[in-house]
């Protein structure tokens, strides 16, 4: 199989800092943050796009974008709506009209929260979708700006994203252990960690194919760590895991919290049609997490 040059925009970001660290030989990474591809300006999304094709002739390999460039500031975006716009649903419009002119397959990463999150059974991707809050509403008009401008695009969506890096759950979980002897954490609130290399490994695996023109039939697909549990859950296993007492996290409501943008009461997405496409099986979250410790440990000591 020849191999690919993919262009990441959000490749500062954890998830880009994720897809070049688990790259192999055949994968070239070009990892693009803000302060090189700006994904709001068409000529700068249009240059990178450009450069990525010629990159990749002068290789002999074959060119893809994955966008994970996204307004993630759930809260903020309730009153920051225009940037939130800007950034989640004008800027995928971009690569995928930039894609389009150059030939070039697009693999777009989305989110839990174009859904209401009221369920009660693993999302489907083929289930409506009903976003509650202006990051919700922005991630769905990009999703749908991708898929209408671009055949060659996949949307994959994903959820409870974190890696062994400060600001992540994880992070501030293994601080919190140190400094407090006793906290509380929201237990109703349900979906599936989801480690990020274990996802950066299967987004690279897509994105080899669909550079081949083997894309999967179903543009939209669900793509998590396996099982699920709560946020109060998670913490219990982080802590059970660091060998500290669990008992020392006490249960509490979403209501005892109250934040500026609802958070979905249910997160959890089939994994199914990812399966069934014959990419990679997510590892169970809490083995997933079991992996990822040491490394988070060894960021602490340097």
């Amino acid at each position: 199989m020849m191999g690919v040059s993919i262009l990441v925009a959000g490749g500062k970001g954890q998830l880009g800092r994720s897809l070049a660290s688990v790259a192999g030989a055949d994968v070239d990474i070009v990892g693009a943050g803000s302060a090189e591809l700006d994904v709001t300006d068409a000529d700068s999304v249009d240059s990178a796009v450009e450069n990525l094709v010629l990159r990749a002739q002068e290789a002999g390999r074959r060119p893809a974008v994955i966008n994970a460039a996204a307004y993630t500031a759930v809260d903020r975006a309730e009153t920051e709506r225009a940037r939130a716009f800007a950034v989640n649903a004008l800027g995928p419009s971009l690569l995928a009209t930039a894609c389009v002119r150059h030939g070039v397959p697009l693999v777009h990463v989305s989110t839990d929260y174009v859904f209401a999150g009221d369920g009660d059974r693993p999302y489907e991707p083929g289930d409506v979708c009903a976003p509650r809050t202006v990051y919700g509403k922005s991630k769905l008009a990009g999703e749908r700006s991708v898929l209408a401008i671009c055949a060659e695009a996949w949307v994959v969506r994903t959820a409870w994203l974190y890696a062994p890096s400060a600001n992540s759950f994880l992070d501030t979980m293994v601080r919190l252990e140190r400094e407090k002897q006793t906290l509380s954490v929201v237990d109703d609130q349900r979906g599936s960690p989801t480690l990020a290399v274990d996802l950066a490994e299967g987004l690279l695996e897509l994105a080899r194919r669909v550079a081949q023109g083997e894309g999967p039939r179903e543009r939209v697909l669900h793509c998590t760590g396996a099982g699920a549990t709560t946020w109060y859950g998670f913490a219990r296993a982080i802590f059970e895991e660091l060998g500290a007492d669990p008992e020392r996290i006490r249960p509490c409501t979403t209501w005892e919290f109250p934040r500026p943008a609802p958070r979905p009461a249910y997160s959890v997405l089939s994994n199914d049609a990812w399966r069934a496409a014959g990419l990679p099986s997510m590892a169970p979250w809490r083995a997933a997490l079991q992996r990822c410790l040491p490394r988070q440990r060894s960021m602490e000591v340097a």
